[in-house]
């Protein structure tokens, strides 16, 4: 089994998500992949280069893959599932489904109209700790990745903080409901899941049967 771990958006494989898992990794000596899904290039970011960037990393002798991800990646993980029999298993972190449809609105109608003739938009970078301009082709390509399109019945651990305050506690709820094949874990948490990686990594072991 090959371990990857999807970081999220605007962010990096140094988060503390991403580092704090790979540390427990290392512990139980497993291999975790964490590739940076900025590729150098945060302002070209779609999901589909997400995807593309992520299939390449698996193996060629169809060595079953589980994915782990977090906020966009988590969402990234769940489609890669849907188009690739070598994923196995998920383990998503607060998922970001239904992502523009949380985030947009946050934007305003204004400042997504401007998005949209001027072709760019400042957006803060946590792992560059500054602000990069992000190209409208994001949004364009995000559309197309809607939950309804998730059909393949993988086993599936969501963990999610049900004070969530960017993708809120019930999208995931959402598509609980929706798909009989997935573990929902509600987390006295926001969406870092900071306080609560013990129990994180608990119901990963868990789940994975790792040592």
């Amino acid at each position: 089994m090959h371990y990857i771990y999807l970081h999220g958006f605007a962010s990096s494989p140094k988060s503390a998500k991403a580092q704090d898992i790979s540390d427990r990794f290392t512990q139980i000596q497993t291999k975790l992949k964490i590739p940076d899904l900025n590729a150098g290039d945060f302002s070209q970011l779609t999901i589909t280069r997400q995807l593309t960037q992520v299939a390449a990393e698996f193996s060629n002798d169809s060595t079953p893959v589980t994915l782990i991800g977090s906020s966009l990646g988590g969402l990234t993980a769940a489609h890669l599932g849907q188009q690739n029999l070598q994923v196995q298993r998920l383990v998503l972190l607060a998922p970001a489904f239904g992502f523009l449809s949380h985030w947009l609105p946050k934007l305003g109608d204004e400042e997504v109209q401007r998005w949209q003739q001027e072709k760019y938009i400042m957006v803060y970078h946590y792992g560059e700790e500054r602000a990069i301009p992000l190209n409208y082709d994001f949004v364009t390509d995000a559309t197309q990745y809607q939950e309804k399109l998730l059909q393949r019945p993988i086993p599936t651990l969501i963990l999610h903080g049900k004070k969530d305050e960017v993708i809120p506690i019930e999208a995931s709820r959402n598509f609980g409901r929706s798909c009989p094949w997935v573990e929902l874990v509600e987390l006295d948490s926001d969406h870092a899941l900071g306080n609560v990686m013990e129990e994180i990594w608990q119901a990963i072991r868990l789940f994975c049967q790792l040592p």
